[in-house]
């Protein structure tokens, strides 16, 4: 019988790699650093040009007033949180981890729309997984007021989950190192450009958490990819944009959000913007990177503005199968 606990337990010291005390205090100047300055210009994508007239059109427009009925159409939209169950057939999965289940959690956004909470718990309802990853975008702007609301929204999604080997998380670019602690003392194993093993059966994947790679990215990050030990390795990454630097490093699977899926998308769900540098036809869902599988979840929140056309949220059950040849 399985013993699915209220909380999560964390990765126990037999099924992960020690931590460097030193890479790890590292790591947190160098974002603190990143963070005190503002935030780094936003990259020269379609969203960039367009951020600044946007904003100023958003702040000094009353857009619920000039178009209510589209736009509480587009908050309907926001809060139709989805499910999402996907059988990944993967080269060299050890058999033990056959039929492994992988549950997704990324870009909640928690304190844009308050019923977000709500719409993820519904969907996390008698599901039950090996392991819960979460790729971060908790929260909206990372300010202390925001870290306190998203803390406790967190406090709630974190209840709700049921794995079986506990949670690993990894911060995005609207995170702060605020989140760190709390989001440990919930019970979640933050990984900062670190790897950890997983055990079953005598089998090993390893999986290796990066920091944003989008506003924070270091070196560190891929030199965290080329440290993780040989066998299965899975990355999880708050963007797709480092996806070709991983398949080069012999990752296996690559779990990742950031875009949304688009969350303003044209007809068929074709993204008009994906705020990403590089690798954008990575954008929304399964996609193959040279031998590397990925996955880009639609995330459960949204960010901006609090709407969604021709998208949907989504958490996700992964479930990974051995490829039968």
């Amino acid at each position: 019988m399985n013993d699915w606990g209220r909380k999560p337990r964390a990765i126990a010291p037999g099924e992960r790699r020690e931590r460097d005390g030193g890479a790890r205090a590292a790591w947190a100047e160098g974002r603190r650093r990143i963070e005190r300055g503002g935030a780094p210009p936003m990259p020269k994508t379609l969203f960039g040009r367009c951020w600044r007239p946007l904003r100023v059109f958003v702040r000094r427009a009353d857009v619920a007033r000039l178009m209510r009925g589209l736009y509480w159409r587009g908050v309907r939209n926001a809060l139709d949180v989805r499910l999402v169950r996907l059988d990944l057939a993967l080269d060299g999965l050890p058999p033990a981890f056959d039929g492994y289940r992988v549950l997704h959690i990324t870009d909640t956004h928690l304190t844009r729309l308050d019923e977000t909470a709500a719409r993820i718990l519904a969907c996390l309802d008698g599901v039950e997984a090996d392991l819960c990853v979460m790729t971060g975008d908790y929260g909206d702007d990372g300010r202390r007021r925001d870290a306190d609301r998203t803390v406790a929204a967190l406090r709630r999604v974190i209840g709700a989950i049921r794995a079986r080997d506990g949670i690993l998380a990894t911060l995005g670019n609207h995170d702060s190192l605020r989140l760190v602690a709390p989001l440990e003392a919930l019970g979640a194993r933050l990984l900062a450009n670190e790897t950890v093993t997983l055990e079953r059966g005598g089998d090993r994947v390893h999986v290796t958490g990066l920091d944003d790679v989008h506003y924070f990215y270091s070196a560190a990050a891929s030199a965290a990819l080329d440290a993780a030990p040989d066998g299965f390795r899975i990355a999880l990454v708050h963007s797709p944009e480092i996806a070709g630097r991983a398949a080069a490093a012999g990752f296996a699977l690559y779990v990742t959000g950031h875009t949304h899926g688009g969350q303003v998308c044209l007809p068929g769900g074709r993204p008009i913007a994906t705020n990403l540098r590089r690798h954008r036809r990575f954008a929304s869902g399964l996609w193959r990177c040279g031998d590397m599988v990925g996955y880009t979840s639609r995330g459960a929140g949204v960010s901006f503005l609090p709407l969604r056309f021709n998208s949907f949220g989504e958490v996700t059950l992964l479930t990974l199968r051995r490829a039968r040849r």
